[in-house]
C-alpha cells in the first residue's frame, strides 16, 4: 500500500510540476505577444516549412478545428502565411513569414532562458539521472496504454495544447 501512495505523491507532484511549468511559459510567450499553442505551430513551421493543416494538427496533437483557428489568428497577424497546393484546391502548405520566423526563434530563446534558469542548474549526473527516470515512466506509460497515442483532447481556441511528442526541448535542440 505505501508503494501506492508513494506513487500517487510522485503522480501528483509531477503533475503540479507540469502545471506551473507550462504557466511560467505561457506568462512569458505572452509578454512578447504568442500564446503557447501559437509558439508551437510556429517553432513546428521552423522544423519543416509547407505542412498542410491536417499535418500540423497531427503533429501538434490538436483537432483540424483549433489549427484552423491558430492559423487563421496567425495568418492575421502576418506570421504565417497559406500557399495552395499543386492539384489540391481544398488544401493549403503553410509557411512562416520573415516576421513569423523571428517571433519563433524570440519564442524558442525565451523557452531557452527557462531551461537554464531551472533544470539546467541541475548537476550533470542529476540531469542524467532525471532524463533516464523520464524515459523509463515514459515506456511504462506507453506499456501502459498498449503503445497507443491518446486521441487530442478538444482543446479551447487559445488554451494550451502542448504537443506530447515533440517537447520544447526537442525544438530547441532542433534549432
Amino acid at each position: 500500500m505505501s508503494e501506492i501512495l508513494d506513487a500517487e505523491r510522485v503522480w501528483f507532484r509531477l503533475l503540479r510540476l507540469n502545471t506551473r511549468m507550462n504557466g511560467v511559459i505561457a506568462d512569458r510567450l505572452r509578454g512578447i505577444g504568442l500564446s503557447v499553442p501559437q509558439c508551437d505551430v510556429l517553432t513546428t513551421l521552423t522544423e519543416q516549412e509547407g505542412m498542410s493543416q491536417q499535418e500540423l494538427a497531427r503533429r501538434l496533437y490538436v483537432t483540424k478545428g483549433n489549427i484552423s483557428g491558430l492559423i487563421d489568428r496567425l495568418a492575421a497577424a502576418a506570421l504565417v502565411e497559406r500557399r495552395g497546393i499543386p492539384g489540391d484546391r481544398r488544401s493549403h502548405a503553410i509557411f512562416l513569414t520573415p516576421a513569423g520566423r523571428k517571433m519563433a526563434m524570440d519564442g524558442i530563446a525565451l523557452q531557452r532562458r527557462f531551461v537554464q534558469e531551472s533544470i539546467a542548474k541541475l548537476p550533470p549526473a542529476h540531469l542524467a539521472d532525471f532524463e533516464k527516470l523520464l524515459i523509463e515512466v515514459r515506456d511504462l506509460v506507453r506499456d501502459a496504454t498498449g503503445g497507443q497515442e491518446a486521441p487530442p483532447a478538444p482543446v479551447p481556441s487559445g488554451k494550451s495544447a502542448m504537443p506530447p511528442r515533440r517537447s520544447s526541448a526537442a525544438r530547441i535542440r532542433a534549432v
